[in-house]
């Protein structure tokens, strides 16, 4: 399967460069990709024809004053990988994943993680670094970055972050776009421990049976205009959750992707806003 998923990634990285303007996949395309995991499609996703354009390259941004650190930790692969870390002011079970956009760890995604962690009291806060200390900044990198981000080194960051929070954790998780699908998948591995899982304009899961192990809430935010994941990829979302007694709610606004983006040029800061009063609402009652 991974075979094939290269062969159809060098296929649309080849086409990236012959279409400059956003396109829907082929039918062609779907059909010899469309048996792949969810997890192999958020990683081809960035080689579709006109994903990249649908991201404004990332406003320069430098955090200051940080009040978290860099950290490392085991991977299950015998490796380490590393993250932005905010520890509780007091001892919690409470985490917090914070998994980045696809342009990587960078400080936007640490200025999110320092606000959630503000707003959300005594929570540890982990923002994980999925590419292994690589950040893009332009459109170029990032399609490098995220293709190149193999699913197995990705769960096990994950798996990593979960064994450093600990069996008794309660494990929440947040992200957007790239991290968005990994917010779901990271709760999906987080079984019995996931306490409430965020996306913002995520792939979503379509195996059936991977949705029915999900053990906490979801809510996701999407944007009616989004052209890379579309209404009707989030309406059968929302419609299978529903039909399996999963608890999900979906706010959809009249915006394209990246809308909440904080790095975005064009983003939306109404919706941006109004994502945020429900995000934290969603995880406080949680609690």
């Amino acid at each position: 399967m991974l075979a094939i998923a290269a062969l159809c990634t060098v296929a649309l990285l080849s086409n990236q460069w012959k279409h400059r303007e956003p396109v829907f996949l082929s039918k062609d395309y779907q059909i010899s990709c469309g048996t792949h995991e969810t997890r192999e499609m958020i990683q081809l996703d960035a080689a579709k024809p006109g994903f990249a354009q649908l991201h404004d390259n990332p406003i320069a941004y430098q955090l200051k004053n940080p009040i978290g650190n860099t950290i490392q930790f085991k991977t299950p692969d015998g490796t380490t990988a590393s993250g932005y870390y905010l520890p509780a002011k007091k001892k919690s079970n409470r985490w917090l994943l914070v998994i980045q956009e696809w342009w990587g760890l960078n400080d936007h995604i640490k200025r999110e993680a320092e606000a959630y962690y503000r707003e959300l009291g005594n929570v540890n806060v982990l923002a994980l670094d999925m590419y292994d200390g690589k950040i893009a900044t332009t459109r170029d990198s990032a399609m490098k970055y995220m293709t190149s981000a193999l699913p197995e080194r990705l769960e096990n960051i994950v798996k990593g972050a979960l064994a450093l929070a600990g069996k008794e954790a309660k494990i929440y998780t947040l992200g957007w776009c790239f991290g968005g699908g990994w917010s779901l998948q990271s709760s999906i591995l987080a079984g019995s421990q996931a306490a409430g899982c965020v996306i913002f304009y995520g792939r979503p899961e379509t195996n059936v049976a991977r949705l029915q192990t999900i053990q906490c809430d979801v809510i996701g935010f999407f944007g009616n205009k989004d052209q890379g994941i579309g209404s009707e990829v989030v309406n059968n979302f929302e419609k299978t959750m529903q039909t399996i007694g999963k608890k999900i709610t979906i706010h959809r606004y009249d915006a394209g992707h990246g809308f909440a983006n904080p790095s975005n040029p064009s983003f939306d800061k109404v919706a941006t806003e109004d994502t945020r009063t429900k995000t934290i609402a969603f995880l406080k009652a949680l609690q």
